[in-house]
């Protein structure tokens, strides 16, 4: 049980590290866009490589916080009964959607993937706009890379899960642990 705790530790602190870096991009998606306002509307002139830069730093932090939110819960859920329920619940909840869903859905997104990025670094994609940015084939390859850290982030949930349900979730750190309900916390002894 300690190694599946040791394999949670690492693969969610890969996506913390990962996601960390990569939410930076935010403020550089802000501070180029701004810049192609300002020139578009004050020195009325554009630059059409800028304008996919900031496109293409979105679609890159998307997809490579993707897992890094999966790791702090900030996906869409029903919180409307996952919310009050017991620890043991979500482990139960949490481990059928990562089997049913969650995997299924990064293989998918993998494979079908694959050839299409694989292609686009093949022929060395640029944008399709004149006088637009190069390298495009770098901005497909996220696709892969939000597949593998999306399945990861996954296996670690499942991995949480079946430490959970074993009764072994102590092996994790407190930040990794699901949030208890007031009604589950132990009673203070005097």
């Amino acid at each position: 049980m300690r190694a599946i705790a040791f394999l949670v530790r690492i693969i969610s602190g890969l996506n913390a590290l990962v996601g960390n870096i990569f939410s930076w991009l935010s403020l550089a998606i802000v501070l180029v866009c701004f810049t192609v306002v300002v020139q578009r509307y004050v020195f009325a002139t554009s630059f059409v490589w800028m304008q996919d830069l900031y496109i293409w730093l979105n679609g890159a932090m998307f997809t490579a916080v993707a897992g890094f939110a999966l790791l702090r819960n900030d996906h869409v859920r029903v919180d409307i009964f996952y919310r009050p329920a017991s620890t043991r619940r979500k482990a139960i909840v949490d481990l059928a959607g990562v089997v049913l869903f969650l995997m299924p859905f990064s293989w998918v997104v993998f494979y079908y993937g694959w050839s299409f990025v694989s292609r686009s670094w093949r022929l060395g994609e640029a944008s399709a706009n004149v006088g637009g940015m190069p390298g495009l084939f770098i901005l497909k390859g996220f696709i892969l890379g939000f597949a593998v850290l999306l399945a990861l982030q996954g296996i670690a949930m499942a991995l949480r899960s079946i430490l959970v349900l074993s009764g072994n979730e102590t092996l994790l750190p407190a930040k990794l642990r699901y949030e208890t309900n007031d009604e589950e916390q132990p009673e203070a002894s005097d």
